[in-house]
């Protein structure tokens, strides 16, 4: 059994498969959007249609807002064979200004060898991949090498809401032994990569309320508490002269880096020169005693999102104003509980905030961190399908953002998630004139039916 005879059918057809993956782009499936809810209708429709053509029991599933497709081939051949289970999304963002796309967002044009498009890197182009890859398989005649499971969501752009309840309720029908999914980036434009963590996720809301209206700073300033001055206050209280996070216990769960995923994280993540040269900061900063690269993805953190108090308009104002918020968000690595992080933070700004004002703290959004080990067999496997497809050995990378599903999928499906992401760094994810490469549409499509093969090896 080999993926080599499903590559020679996709080499054949590729201009079949790339045609396929245009039409896919042109469907308006902006979740967040309802008057696109048809679109997104329909859309799902296609893909199960894709799925089906590839010999998969495909059905689209309904849920509260937009429907998720599932998919199964059934048992392999073999009762000790793995499962694997494919994740994609078939949303994509709002387009934003059209006048700052050089061809219209939903009409796919190729230039210079990459297809532009709005979703064509997120997710529609990558998850393509795993299309074309099916297809391939099964017009081969033969049998599957593992039994493959589907699922693909219309609501990811949007925090995925319904996505949880789906896992839970159909988890027995949707076990596996590991999630597939391409949803992330290759390290540069030649060098594949194998993503194994992502931070999570804290954020709050902090509100102090002081007079019952804004007051004339001459005639009261001195008198009562200014919220702005406290809440400057507290948030000046949460990190220290080092750049460390002074909540009691937040950092007593980390799990350091080893000595080897240091030096590798170093060898491959981000310099101090590319640091600058891609956020125009004047010098680096954050917790001392850890590189840019360490502080990016492998170490907590605590940041100011947004802050709002007072008079800010045109000239001045001398007011004391009556409330002040500021919006703050942690992110977290391995070990590192949110639930205790979020009520360590509650309790350090409770201590922190004077008697002289009303405090009051929001929570908005919560995820756990999450680390996959790199030598179990899914990764060997993933690593040698990308070496074989890209021609070059990926590197192992921690994502410094957060992605909800991976620590989801553990925790309902007990199963860990393998990255393979076709997409180069600069795609303009989420900006306008995204593109996806043809050549790592064409390599990714390869990857996937090599790691057919490769898991099959790694048992």
């Amino acid at each position: 059994m080999s993926a080599e005879s499903a590559i020679a059918v996709f080499d054949r057809n590729q201009a079949e498969f790339l045609e396929d993956l245009e039409t896919f782009l042109r469907f308006e499936s902006i979740s967040a959007q309802s008057a696109h809810a048809a679109d997104m209708q329909a859309c799902a429709q296609w893909v199960s249609g894709q799925l089906a053509a590839a010999g998969l029991d495909a059905r689209v599933l309904p849920t509260a807002r937009h429907p998720v497709v599932l998919a199964d081939t059934g048992p392999a051949s073999s009762p000790e064979s793995l499962t694997l289970l494919f994740y994609g999304h078939y949303d994509v963002q709002p387009v934003g200004d059209l006048k700052l796309w050089k061809s219209p967002p939903f009409e796919p044009t190729i230039r210079d060898g990459a297809i532009y498009a709005r979703g064509s890197a997120d997710d529609k182009g990558q998850l393509m991949t795993h299309l074309a890859a099916m297809r391939c398989w099964r017009q081969t005649g033969q049998s599957w090498p593992v039994r493959i499971k589907f699922i693909i969501e219309g609501e990811e752009e949007i925090g995925s809401p319904n996505l949880p309840d789906v896992l839970r309720k159909h988890a027995d029908e949707l076990a596996c032994d590991y999630v597939v999914l391409s949803d992330t980036a290759k390290h540069d434009d030649e060098t594949p990569a194998l993503a194994c963590a992502t931070r999570g996720l804290v954020y709050k809301e902090v509100a102090i309320e002081g007079p019952s209206h804004d007051l004339h700073s001459g005639q009261y300033g001195g008198a009562v508490a200014n919220p702005a001055n406290v809440l400057a206050d507290i948030i000046a209280s949460l990190k220290d002269d080092r750049g460390r996070v002074t909540i009691p216990g937040f950092y007593d769960d980390v799990r350091p880096l080893t000595e080897p995923e240091q030096t590798q994280l170093n060898e491959v993540g981000i310099t101090d020169a590319d640091l600058l040269a891609a956020t125009g900061s004047p010098a680096p900063a954050g917790e001392v005693g850890y590189t840019s690269a360490e502080r990016c993805t492998a170490r907590p953190t605590l940041d100011v999102n947004g802050l709002l108090a007072g008079y800010t308009g045109e000239g001045a104002a001398t007011i004391i104003p009556t409330r002040a918020v500021a919006k703050v968000s942690m992110r977290l690595v391995a070990d590192q509980d949110y639930q205790r992080i979020s009520q360590a933070f509650d309790q350090a700004v409770r201590s922190a905030c004077p008697p002289t004002v009303r405090l009051a703290i929001a929570n908005h959004s919560h995820c756990a961190p999450y680390l996959a080990p790199t030598d179990s067999p899914g990764m060997r496997a993933a690593a040698a399908a990308l070496t074989a497809s890209f021609g070059k050995a990926p590197v192992f990378t921690r994502e410094g953002g957060t992605l909800p599903i991976l620590p989801l999928f553990r925790q309902v499906l007990r199963a860990d998630s393998i990255m393979l992401g076709f997409a180069v760094p600069d795609c303009n994810l989420h900006s306008p004139n995204e593109f996806f490469h043809v050549r790592d549409f064409e390599n990714g499509t390869r990857c996937i039916l090599h790691f057919l093969d490769k898991i099959c090896e790694s048992r």
